[in-house]
């Protein structure tokens, strides 16, 4: 017991714990803005309960497939061929989660920029189950995500779970700041949901069998919000856009 503490304290074991934490705290906070978009099309008295309820999924479907470590390497075995590649259960599984973020991102861009007046995007209001269930579906593909690349940068599982807790834990206390300010700024939603897009294609091509290095697409997403940060910076006084969504007010027209 006492060499395996002594294993865990070492500075390659502290690094590699830090790092991962670090990794693993940028996977959660995007899991957290899209928990946090759909969490926005419930009623305000059910807003608080969805957030708490997806950021206890997101936890458990990362402990629960760190420890079912031997289930997702038969994941790993070749089903069948298409196209050139041999694609497995784990590749099935990014593809599809791949094309639900792609298209779940598209679909909430166009409500947000093209649909009708709010009566019309509400349209009896949004059912408490189906929130829960398409974040129970985000929780699984970024919580999939988030242990392939525990697993890819350490193989021992105390620093892997808690990295996962770290994570989750910066997901609780960012939960509602981020939600409040990503609801604040319009552009960041925007750029939220382009984001997600990004993170949708990667996952589609990683299942495809071409690999895309992380450190490129985190680079892009780091710079654009850099960007943009300093654009509300420099904008503080011009007219806010606003997004269609429930406290949307369609503009009057001239007489």
């Amino acid at each position: 017991m006492m060499e395996s503490m002594a294993e865990l304290l070492t500075p390659a074991s502290l690094v590699a714990f830090l790092t991962l934490s670090a990794m693993e705290i940028v996977l959660g906070i995007d899991n957290i803005i899209f928990i946090s978009i759909l969490v926005a099309k419930l009623p305000a008295g059910l807003q608080a309960r969805g957030r708490k309820l997806g950021i206890g999924l997101a936890l458990f479907f990362r402990i629960a497939l760190i420890f079912s470590l031997s289930w997702l390497m038969a994941l790993t075995r070749p089903l069948f061929t298409a196209f050139g590649a041999e694609i497995s259960g784990r590749d099935l599984i990014l593809i599809f989660g791949g094309l639900f973020l792609v298209a779940k991102a598209v679909y909430e861009i166009h409500e947000k920029l093209e649909s009708g007046p709010a009566e019309e995007i509400i349209g009896g209001g949004a059912s408490f189950g189906w929130i829960v269930l398409q974040i129970g579906l985000i929780d699984i593909i970024f919580s999939l995500d988030s242990v392939i690349t525990a697993v890819g940068m350490s193989n021992q599982l105390p620093i892997m779970v808690g990295a996962m807790l770290v994570s989750v834990g910066a997901m609780a206390v960012a939960a509602v700041p981020v939600g409040d300010f990503v609801h604040r700024h319009p552009t960041i939603k925007m750029l939220a949901l382009a984001f997600l897009v990004l993170i949708g294609t990667m996952l589609l091509m990683e299942g495809l069998g071409t690999h895309v290095n992380k450190g490129y697409i985190y680079f892009a997403m780091a710079f654009s919000v850099i960007v943009e940060m300093l654009n509300i910076r420099f904008r503080v006084k011009a007219k806010p856009v606003h997004l269609k969504g429930p406290d949307y007010v369609e503009p009057k027209k001239p007489d």
